[in-house]
């Protein structure tokens, strides 16, 4: 199995791509992993993850400045190939960011990001909070349990979704989108890379997904 972890100069790439090796070992999955800022190798890579960290603005810009590599992605994720967005990944999988300014994303899932309304909570969000949902409820949650922490650095989130592609919840002033699905292409809000065990879990089951 080849993994593309896609370098747009965003994300923690080097934490990402460890956890992938070691979640691929754990599962038995013979899995070669590749940080690459090159468009055919992540157009002819078997799975795709998009790390990101920072502006919506500033990780939609960055990608774009990789001549091809939007639309290898796009192209691969098309005709069927699994795709996973981390934190701001996860985020360009929407419709708009409109941190600082209106930004389109790939709109492969309903909504936009937006400011998180957290009323008396610091933002960002930033530690370990637990998921919310119905255990059973898709492939990637297998061997997870409704109460698992994982940790989050965020001040934006998913809004008006639709509810259908939001399979785990965190709660921090009300309902966040956690994990969501839309076909083959999923994301998570948090840093599934720094959620040890529970995250390790979680990026075995995106290697042996098969949409």
């Amino acid at each position: 199995m080849r993994v593309a972890v896609v370098d747009y100069g965003s994300g923690n790439l080097t934490s990402a791509s460890r956890a992938l090796a070691l979640a691929a070992q754990r599962a038995g999955i013979e899995a070669s992993v590749a940080v690459t800022a090159d468009p055919d190798i992540v157009a002819a890579a078997d799975r795709i993850v998009l790390p990101g960290q920072g502006a919506f603005a500033d990780c939609a810009a960055g990608l774009a400045a990789v001549p091809g590599m939007r639309q290898a992605i796009e192209t691969a994720t098309a005709a069927g190939t699994p795709f996973l967005g981390i934190c701001v990944g996860m985020q360009l999988m929407a419709q708009r960011g409109l941190e600082h300014c209106v930004t389109p994303g790939f709109g492969w899932i309903t909504g936009d990001v937006a400011e998180m309304a957290a009323v008396g909570l610091r933002l960002p969000q930033m530690g370990w909070n637990a998921l919310d949902f119905a255990p059973g409820g898709h492939r990637l949650l297998d061997g997870l349990q409704p109460g698992d922490h994982v940790y989050f650095v965020h001040s934006y989130a998913l809004v008006h979704g639709a509810p259908g592609e939001t399979i785990a919840t965190t709660d921090y002033g009300g309902a966040i989108p956690a994990i969501v699905v839309a076909g083959n292409r999923a994301g998570t809000q948090f840093h599934v890379e720094k959620s040890q065990q529970v995250g390790i879990r979680l990026l075995a089951n995106f290697l042996g997904w098969a949409p």
